[in-house]
């Protein structure tokens, strides 16, 4: 008789961990300019290569390259530099304040600023985004004031939210940025359910859902997109692949399995696997899939390659899982920086403007956290009513709860 051997699990690794040297053998990288850009009335079948492939248009020199190369004015990309430069400075503010104690807990997009400011550029006002905590560029790169969005954080007395939600978990309607949800994977739904009023109402406004790597492991994922391949709203779905989920990487959720863009073919959804620190190829992605949707086409999923080169949180000690110098090995390299070599390439822009630019915008973080800090901090100074628990839970207020605000005196 054979004797069998023992079975096993296959248990996902990261290629490197601290103490190593960085590897990502693991990614499959597109030439800048290699794949085609398809017509958005495709159907999904004609361009599975899309899914495994990478969008790509900055070569390595910063040059653009290939059909995917967007028509986008300097005045244009220079909004877009100062999107990103903004969003990172006030990231490094934001650190800064919950290290001294103003705020409990604050999250980062450094490394990837691109994704989010350039596709607030490429949306119309009216369309509503579902982000998650990393898409602060969604407000910043339409000048949103920061301000606001520092006394959310700080949950003062000039917290629109009056403090019921956490500090980064933003919420406005009127700019296109819907409250920020704590659980995973739930903007997929949202933005498919948003989407689909839409059409019904015979609008002509879109959604777009974010969700991250790890969060393609959630059943809203998939419920989300079996919605939109039935009922074909005009959505799009983006995943953030940052490599890493708080301290796990990517390979948990099933990306060594499979990359993340081609679980849409599965649902007959049109897919991109798309360089998320190529500011131009984010922007012309987005407008492909934008456009699709605009034109009653359908839902798109797109891939975001990227890398989270912060901590996942200020909660969080990266260097306990992973090298601590990865980001500098990361083979699509710095957003910004890639950017301000194209710029500085087509000849209008150089190193003392950007210098300038760092200086302004490095003043006017400053100047809103001042301003912020003057309405309060968390434990210190003005604070939100305790009264505002109660505010906003019910449309009308139960007995119950009134007693208990009459109880505090309120």
């Amino acid at each position: 008789m054979t004797q069998r051997q023992p079975l096993s699990l296959t248990i996902p690794e990261p290629k490197a961990r601290p103490g190593a040297a960085p590897d990502f053998s693991y990614l499959q990288l597109s030439v800048a300019g290699e794949l085609p850009r398809p017509p958005i009335d495709c159907r999904p079948e004609t361009i599975r290569e899309h899914a495994f492939g990478l969008v790509r248009v900055l070569d390595d020199n910063g040059v653009a390259q290939g059909p995917w190369a967007p028509t986008l004015s300097e005045e244009q990309l220079l909004h877009g530099l100062r999107a990103m430069e903004k969003t990172r400075i006030f990231d490094e503010r934001m650190l800064m304040a919950q290290r001294q104690g103003k705020t409990s807990i604050y999250v980062q997009c450094r490394g990837e600023e691109a994704i989010a400011c350039a596709q607030r550029l490429a949306l119309e006002k009216g369309d509503m985004c579902f982000p998650t905590y990393r898409q602060q560029g969604l407000l910043i790169a339409q000048d949103f004031p920061l301000e606001e969005m520092i006394c959310q954080i700080y949950s003062n007395a000039g917290d629109k939210l009056g403090g019921r939600s956490l500090p980064f978990f933003y919420s406005e309607r009127e700019h296109g940025f819907f409250s920020i949800s704590g659980n995973l994977a739930t903007q997929f739904i949202q933005a498919v359910g948003w989407a689909m009023a839409s059409a019904i109402r015979g609008d002509d406004r879109i959604a777009s859902g974010w969700i991250g790597d790890g969060s393609t492991a959630e059943s809203d994922f998939h419920a989300g997109l079996v919605f939109a391949s039935v009922y074909r709203p005009p959505v799009v779905l983006n995943v953030v692949n940052n490599q890493w989920a708080i301290s796990s990487f990517q390979g948990l959720a099933g990306g060594d399995a499979a990359n993340f863009a081609c679980r849409g073919h599965g649902f007959n959804i049109p897919s991109l696997r798309v360089d998320g620190n190529d500011f131009l190829a984010v922007y012309a992605a987005s407008q492909w899939a934008i456009e699709r949707a605009r034109s009653n086409l359908g839902p798109t999923l797109i891939e975001w390659v990227t890398y989270r080169a912060a901590a996942h949180s200020t909660s969080d000690d990266p260097t306990r899982y992973r090298p601590t110098d990865e980001f500098g090995a990361w083979p699509l390299g710095d957003p910004i920086a890639r950017l301000k070599q194209h710029l500085i390439g087509r000849g209008c822009w150089d190193e003392a403007r950007h210098e300038r630019l760092l200086e302004e915008l490095t003043a006017e973080v400053k100047a809103a956290a001042k301003a912020a800090e003057a309405k309060g901090t968390l434990g210190k100074g003005p604070a939100p009513s305790t009264a505002e628990m109660f505010n906003h839970v019910f449309a009308e207020m139960p007995l119950h709860l009134r007693r208990q605000r009459q109880e505090l005196g309120y």
